[in-house]
C-alpha cells in the first residue's frame, strides 16, 4: 500500500474492530472504494503478533459485509490506524 488514510480513534470504550469498522466507512465515503488493509502500532493492535482479519459490514444495503486486514507497524503512532487498499 504506497497511498493510504490515516485515522485516530483513541476511546478507550470502542473495541478494536469498532474502530477499524469506523475508520473504513469513513474511507468507503470518501473514496468510493472499501479499504481492505490497515495498519497500527502494536499496542494498539494488541498481543497478537500475525495480522488480523476485521469483519467490516459497512452500512447500508448495497454495502456488503467485507474484511480488512489489520497487521501491526510500529511506524504507525498508537491509536492511529492506516487505511487502504493492498496491493
Amino acid at each position: 500500500m504506497k497511498v493510504g488514510m490515516l485515522w485516530f480513534d483513541n476511546d478507550p470504550k470502542r473495541s478494536l474492530e469498532d474502530k477499524v469498522e469506523r475508520a473504513a466507512q469513513y474511507y468507503r465515503e470518501k473514496y468510493g472504494v472499501a479499504p481492505n488493509l490497515c495498519y497500527a502500532h502494536p499496542r494498539t493492535v494488541g498481543d497478537e503478533p500475525q495480522a488480523q482479519k476485521v469483519q467490516v459490514g459497512l452500512t447500508g444495503a448495497t454495502r456488503p459485509a467485507h474484511q480488512v486486514t489489520l497487521k501491526q507497524a510500529r511506524s504507525i503512532l498508537p491509536n492511529h490506524f492506516w487505511l487502504g487498499v493492498g496491493e
